[in-house]
């Protein structure tokens, strides 16, 4: 599998587009996918598992949360639909995917409360009550530990990560390492080859 989607802002390849469908909790969601784009054929097995598997927010949650890395928008879709009462940054730096992103945001009635942008564009000052995130395991463990390094912070006190790893990419030694940092780190679930970790309270703070 090539890596170049994860980090490459604006796709040169050619620009077939797509649907997928996929039920989360009993709700049915057909998404636009496209080339070029994260997991354009299917929804990627460890968003399946973590969306199965994860502690989704019910209808009475509320805040700022943040889909890392959202692709096509699967996560941010499903946690707006989950929770109304909730906005959700969803961020990715690849161009095509926030384009599709903000499509399926309008497809389900969510474009006010899924806020689609590039990551250096969120506000500085804004923190989540949570992070959802299938990260990019493919790009390797320097860049991966940037990424984490660069937003787990921003969880606001109390806050909680939910993290999809595949196993053999590295999921094991992403929880020893998130721990030797200080965050609190619990694998919830094992599924399919996938971790699924929950990540609350920096005690190095």
């Amino acid at each position: 599998m090539s890596a170049d989607h994860y980090f490459t802002a604006e796709p040169d390849g050619p620009f077939h587009k797509g649907e997928i469908e996929f039920t989360v909790a009993g709700r049915d969601y057909r998404l636009a996918v496209a080339s070029g784009v994260f997991s354009a054929g299917r929804l990627d097995p460890g968003t399946a598992v973590l969306l199965r598997k994860g502690g989704l927010p019910g209808p009475s949650a509320e805040g700022t949360m943040l889909d890392l890395g959202c692709g096509y928008g699967p996560i941010a879709c499903v946690l707006a639909s989950e929770a109304p009462g909730v906005t959700v940054h969803a961020i990715d730096v690849n161009a095509r995917a926030r384009e599709l992103a903000v499509e399926n945001a309008e497809r389900l009635g969510l474009s006010g409360r899924v806020l689609v942008s590039a990551p250096d564009d969120v506000p500085d000052d804004v923190t989540f009550t949570e992070i959802w995130s299938n990260p990019p395991t493919h790009v390797g463990k320097a860049e991966l530990h940037t990424l984490m390094e660069r937003w787990l912070p921003r969880l606001a006190p109390g806050g909680v990560a939910w993290l999809v790893i595949n196993r053999n990419l590295g999921g094991d030694s992403l929880h020893t390492w998130l721990t030797g940092l200080g965050w609190t780190v619990e694998r919830v679930a094992s599924q399919r080859g996938f971790r699924v970790l929950r990540v609350t309270g920096n005690s190095a703070d």
